[in-house]
């Protein structure tokens, strides 16, 4: 009986030492599982031409293939200063990898889309305000003047999203040794979420109007390359694209005039960040 107990004894403390050796042995990077993440960074975008529509009591018209651009801020120390970090156009994001592959993250890409000034466009229906610009369009051709239109999301075009992503070790796709100083992944995701932007617009002579506002959706896709340092260090460098449809964007200050427009945009962004397990 003593010797069964001796050998049990020693089975258990040889397959405790084992996991010890494996635990020991373990990488870091080699499990996602249960790790939570934050990052921060810039990004730049391009967009597709839009028809907005313009509503209000005494107006409904259209312009055709609006053209829009970012408003980049370039290198600047606003990106990490406290107190005007909202001001370039920027991304934050925080997750959790429900297993090693694929995470779920909360963010908002901060984004700004100014209508290029002094274009011309066509634009079709009525307005009767009383100004210069009154009568009937039908395709007209019509300079977009600052006395006609001012229009952009630049406080901003914030698209407030949930995604899911999937994450691929380089080491593990290719067979290379895993190792804690670095770390490469591929990420893919898919994202969905509201718009809530500070649209700031001047139409026809009317109020400047400039605030928040929850006005439409949005989903997207994106793919990257996630670099890991030091176990807990990452940049990320991402291609985003997606699908934009605002139909209650705030124009002036009275709630009976509005605008709606859907559009796409392709997003680049680069991003720093920390990962570390809960």
């Amino acid at each position: 009986m003593k010797n069964i107990v001796l050998f049990t004894a020693l089975i258990g403390l040889f397959a405790f030492n084992s996991i010890v050796a494996q635990d020991q042995n373990q990488k870091y990077t080699s499990n996602n599982k249960g790790k939570f993440f934050v990052s921060w960074g810039g990004n730049r975008e391009s967009y597709s031409k839009s028809d907005v529509t313009f509503r209000g009591k005494d107006y409904n018209f259209t312009i055709a293939d609006m053209q829009a651009i970012d408003k980049p801020k370039g290198w600047h120390i606003d990106y990490i200063n406290p107190g005007r970090m909202t001001i370039p156009q920027t991304n934050f994001r925080m997750g959790y990898f429900i297993n090693d592959h694929y995470s779920l993250a909360i963010g908002v890409d901060h984004m700004k889309y100014v209508m290029t000034q002094n274009q011309t466009a066509n634009i079709s229906g009525t307005i009767a305000t009383g100004s210069i610009y009154d009568g009937n369009y039908n395709n007209t051709p019509t300079v977009l003047t600052t006395d006609f239109l001012m229009y952009e999301h630049t406080d901003g075009l914030n698209y407030v999203n949930t995604e899911i992503s999937r994450f691929d070790d380089v080491s593990r796709l290719f067979k290379i040794s895993n190792t804690d100083k670095i770390q490469i992944n591929f990420t893919n995701g898919i994202g969905f979420g509201l718009l809530y932007p500070k649209t700031n617009t001047t139409l026809l002579g009317k109020e400047r109007h400039d605030d928040f506002h929850v006005s439409g959706y949005g989903t997207s896709i994106k793919s990257g390359l996630n670099i890991t340092f030091f176990k807990h260090f990452f940049i990320q460098g991402e291609l985003k694209g997606g699908y934009i449809n605002m139909q209650d964007i705030r124009t002036t200050k009275s709630t009976d005039d509005s605008a709606s427009q859907d559009f796409f945009f392709f997003q680049r962004i680069i991003a720093l960040g920390g990962i570390f397990s809960i």
